[in-house]
């Protein structure tokens, strides 16, 4: 019987990878939900690009209605334990080591949970804010979030019984009464809304941080999108610029994405396992060549 000499599909996208990672030495990066899906966090879509469950909470919303922040902030009381919670994965780790060994000159993430960091990677441009602190929208104080938390927890002890679904960014799938649960206003200057430091839906990435990615990409010989369906124009506009400009794109995503057209690259398979195998055989090749 004649042996059947393919390689396996994983074999072979870690193979693609390596080859795109050793091709261009100066790689900016693009990441979403994806490569942290390994470290317990859920993803906002699923392979066809769409909702996994109800949109998140609007900016708008968050700002105009007392009882939308009573739900978001019972909700991210049940809930954030898990992002807080949460340690690098191999995507993380691997991206970090690629940084060390000098082929990726920096990371754009949509993520809002500090991972990239945690792992090690230096040159992070956190797009959509950090989870990890809040802000007062009248005075501009900053509060670490799990401070807010223990002040939460003190004024509702009877919401840490609940138990729920973790949604993607701290949210719990809890729905219930929420009129009772008390949110605090600012403690410096009384009267201001706590809002994590994050990019909410319906609001704008600040001006500096569009720039500083914009400024990555250019500096770039070629992007790799992993674990991003770019459905969001925030994250898509970066595969639109390097495209533009004529630089490859690679893409390591599971499922279908936005910019599908433009990629000289797409692979389609689990992302921890494949980038972290063709980052430890990209440095064996590097190694080999030095």
């Amino acid at each position: 019987m004649m042996n059947d000499t393919r390689q396996p599909a994983g074999t072979e996208a870690v193979e693609r990878l390596r080859e795109f990672l050793v091709r261009y030495s100066s790689l900016a990066v693009l990441t979403g939900a994806g490569v942290s899906t390994d470290s317990g966090i859920p993803a906002y879509r699923d392979e066809t690009g769409a909702w996994k469950c109800a949109p998140p909470m609007q900016h708008q919303q968050f700002m105009g209605s007392a009882a939308a922040r009573q739900r978001y902030w019972a909700r991210a009381l049940v809930g954030f334990r898990t992002l807080h919670g949460a340690r690098p994965g191999a995507a993380h780790r691997a991206l970090a080591y690629l940084e060390q060994a000098g082929v990726v000159s920096g990371v754009i993430t949509q993520n809002v949970d500090g991972l990239h960091q945690k792992a090690g990677s230096r040159n992070v441009i956190d797009l959509h804010g950090r989870a990890e602190q809040v802000r007062c929208m009248d005075c501009g104080a900053l509060r670490m979030r799990h401070d807010l938390h223990a002040e939460l927890a003190e004024r509702n002890p009877e919401w840490l019984e609940h138990e729920a679904e973790v949604r993607p960014d701290g949210d719990a799938a809890l729905e219930t009464d929420f009129s009772t649960f008390e949110v605090p206003g600012c403690s410096r200057c009384g009267v201001g809304i706590w809002k994590p430091d994050v990019v909410f839906f319906g609001d704008s990435v600040p001006r500096e941080r569009v720039e500083r990615a914009r400024a990555l990409v250019e500096g770039a010989e070629a992007l790799l999108v992993v674990g991003s369906s770019l459905m969001v124009y925030s994250g898509y506009r970066f595969a639109r610029q390097a495209s533009e400009a004529g630089l490859p794109i690679a893409c390591l995503n599971r499922g279908r994405t936005r910019a599908d057209a433009l990629y000289a690259l797409k692979l389609e398979a689990p992302i921890g396992q494949v980038l972290e195998a063709a980052a430890l055989a990209f440095t064996g090749v590097a190694r080999a060549a030095g």
